[in-house]
């Protein structure tokens, strides 16, 4: 299995997240587990082969997409790291969202 690296936007991403299932949902574990299936979501995918995910050379070459429950985790290969860059909700402007300059 190859390292699971969390990068600061991504996990600002997580943050807003929850934040947000907070609001909405009007309940703090709701919205912790809702984060937990994400996160076990990106284990999974630190743990299959280097080919998974939608290239994504627009936003970046290295950048790579995989949807799930509505969101739009983008990632990238480092070494023997997969690298979770940003999780954003699969409805926004991902070009307009993705913060080049932190990764």
């Amino acid at each position: 299995m190859r390292q699971l690296v969390y990068l600061a936007s991504a996990r600002r991403d997580l943050n807003d997240i929850l934040l947000y299932v907070v609001q909405t949902s009007g309940s703090f574990v709701v919205a912790r587990r809702f984060v937990d299936v994400l996160m076990q979501q990106c284990r999974k995918m630190a743990s299959l082969p280097p080919i998974l995910g939608r290239p994504r050379p627009e936003i970046r070459h290295d950048i790579r997409s995989f949807a799930f429950k509505n969101y739009l985790i983008l990632f990238r290969y480092e070494d023997d790291a997969l690298q979770v860059v940003n999780i954003l909700e699969g409805h926004r402007d991902i070009l307009g969202a993705f913060r080049d300059d932190e990764i």
